[in-house]
């Protein structure tokens, strides 16, 4: 238990001072509750000695009691104030910056790393996991270390009044502790199980809610509704065991500080019919013997909660311990845009390769088409020029520096993409358009948007440019979508132009016009197209045909058309295709 504690602690990080000031605050709250009582028990203490030697209560007894007492519950709001103030916002300003910090995290690790981790768990570490932490960390720490205070606050008036009241309450804490230990160790083993159980239940609902189309359209509920009844079943069954194992221990918690209660009431009543301690005093010991505890009962629910926060913080430093794919970078200016590959191979998993010791230049202000069969790796050959992987062996250069020299922001500066694939963001088409340069004025917006042919359809839509897109950009058509990637590229205006499959969904009516705008505005660029569509890559500087993860052939439309090979094959089997009527 106390090592979470440690660990949320050092997780506060810079608010650790405002942590212990506020213990300090609640230390004093606390005490300032107990001094009240204290002093109507002194006060009646005086009253019925009074009584017995048949002489007046002195008025200033009852004033200078009154002002303790109002005194005291003024201090007391103003300590809980304070300690409030101080305390209460540490796990959102924490969690804020740390939330930051993974996005940063998970910006600069290699993609791989997103396909050998199921996106439920990386999603469940990024929110359920951070939320957890957020919400309930700060509040342990106000309940563990705020009430073990405000118990050593009243314990102090105890040594006072009675040693051995004092004795019997820490008796009983000490005995509470070892009953919280089992309760924390118990949650730290099964923490762990929960967690993977919930992640079972991201995935599954993820895969379920994304597969709602195929599972409408073919009027089944399919196997992802069963994976998502399946972790239901087992997250419900996990709680329940939990609770089995939570109980125990919780009763023997619970037992000792009401044992330790009944003791204090015990030796104080022994202690007053001895005549060593007054009646009044008694009564104080009574009424402390109800609430002195109170702190310290609550504990049993924090101590069941720190283990799954334990757990918690073991998920989030894993996604922060994770492995930077450009932490040996160097913040680099390349002299030239000339991409050379030499001798690379690649393959996402050890055991196959993709890529094959792919020899070849792309020269600086050229346009380089990439053909080949579905699957022959010419998006991976893209990916590893943007670096979103490292290749196995060999090395590609940008400027004659390795790309691994280079850290992934200084190298994407020099790089726009277009992917098959497009992501819109939940923001208005603006913004989407505005991502490729966020200090881009208004007209540079309109005039990427008209070059992009995409400025017409959005002056139709109800907002315009203010309109927000759905999800994914769910709300336009893939042909739109298309676009309004196009332009956010064009806006980025960086001197490589990767274009991966970037006319794929542009209606035949629209496709001469992007043809124009890609051609006007990547003039002077280096462009990169991955493409089947013959008016695409008939024009290219150099065609690169890659089959089978290797350069089959390289040269331009009309030489290659010259040779027996793979391109003569495509070429003839796109007319055909291009040709067909209905």
């Amino acid at each position: 238990m106390f090592k979470t504690m440690k660990r949320i602690i050092r997780w506060a990080g810079k608010y650790q001072k405002r942590l212990w000031l506020g213990a300090v605050f609640s230390f004093f709250s606390s005490f300032m509750t107990a001094v009240p009582t204290m002093t109507a028990a002194y006060a009646l203490d005086q009253a019925i000695q009074a009584y017995w030697r048949n002489s007046r209560i002195e008025n200033t007894l009852i004033w200078q009691s009154l002002w303790i007492i109002v005194f005291s519950i003024a201090f007391n709001f103003l300590f809980s104030y304070l300690k409030a103030v101080l305390q209460e916002s540490i796990g959102y300003e924490v969690a804020s910056g740390q939330r930051i910090h993974l996005g940063d995290i998970l910006k600069r690790v290699p993609l791989g790393y997103f396909s050998r981790n199921n996106v439920g768990e990386i999603l469940t570490g990024v929110t359920t996991e951070l939320s957890t932490l957020e919400l309930q960390g700060m509040k342990m720490v106000d309940v563990i270390i705020n009430g073990y205070a405000k118990f050593i606050a009243i314990l102090l008036c105890f040594i006072w009044f009675s040693p051995a009241a004092a004795f019997i309450s820490a008796a009983g804490v000490i005995l509470s502790a070892l009953a919280l230990s089992g309760i924390s160790k118990n949650s730290e083993r099964t923490a762990g199980v929960t967690h993977k159980s919930m992640e079972a239940m991201s995935s599954a609902a993820i895969e379920y809610i994304r597969g709602l189309p195929i599972v409408k359209s073919f009027g089944q509920e399919g196997v992802s509704i069963e994976r998502f009844h399946e972790a239901s079943r087992a997250l419900k069954d996990i709680h329940i065991k939990i609770e089995k194992g939570y109980t125990p221990f919780n009763c023997l918690h619970l037992f000792a500080l009401k044992l330790a209660s009944m003791g204090i009431v015990l030796v104080c009543a022994w202690q007053t019919l001895q005549g060593q301690i007054s009646l009044a005093y008694f009564l104080m010991f009574v009424l402390f013997s109800f609430v002195l505890f109170g702190s310290v009962e609550t504990i049993n629910e924090a101590s069941h909660t720190l283990g799954v926060i334990d757990s918690a913080m073991d998920k989030l430093e894993s996604l922060e311990n994770v492995k930077y794919i450009d932490e040996d970078g160097s913040d680099i200016r390349p002299d030239s845009c000339d991409i050379v590959f030499e001798n690379v191979s690649f393959g996402y998993e050890a055991h196959s390769t993709v890529l094959k010791d792919l020899n070849f230049t792309i020269p600086q202000n050229t346009t380089t088409a990439i053909v080949g069969p579905s699957g022959s790796g010419k998006s991976t050959l893209c990916n590893l020029i943007a670096r979103f992987y490292d290749v196995n062996s060999g090395k590609i250069t940008l400027g004659g520096r390795d790309l691994r020299e280079f850290t992934c922001d200084s190298l994407l500066k020099n790089i726009s993409m277009v992917f098959q694939n497009v992501y819109l963001f939940r923001d208005t088409i603006r913004n989407n358009i505005k991502f490729g340069s966020p200090d881009a004025t208004e007209a540079e917006i309109v005039a990427a948007a008209k070059a992009a042919c995409c400025h017409d359809f959005i002056m139709a839509l109800p907002q315009g440019y203010d309109t927000i897109v759905g999800e994914s950009g769910s709300s336009l058509s893939g042909g739109e979508k298309q676009r309004i990637s196009i332009a956010r590229a064009m806006l980025k205006n960086a001197p490589i132009v990767i274009l991966d499959e970037a006319t794929a969904s542009i209606d035949p009516e629209n496709e001469h016009l992007i043809q124009e705008a890609i051609s006007a505005l990547t003039h002077g660029k280096t462009i990169i197209i991955i493409a089947h569509r013959l008016a695409t890559i008939e024009k290219a500087d150099q065609i690169l045909v890659i089959d089978g993860g290797t350069v089959a052939q390289k040269g331009t439309h009309e030489e290659l058309l010259r040779q027996e090979g793979t391109y003569r094959k495509f070429i003839a089997i796109r007319e055909k295709a291009e040709g067909w009527r209905i």
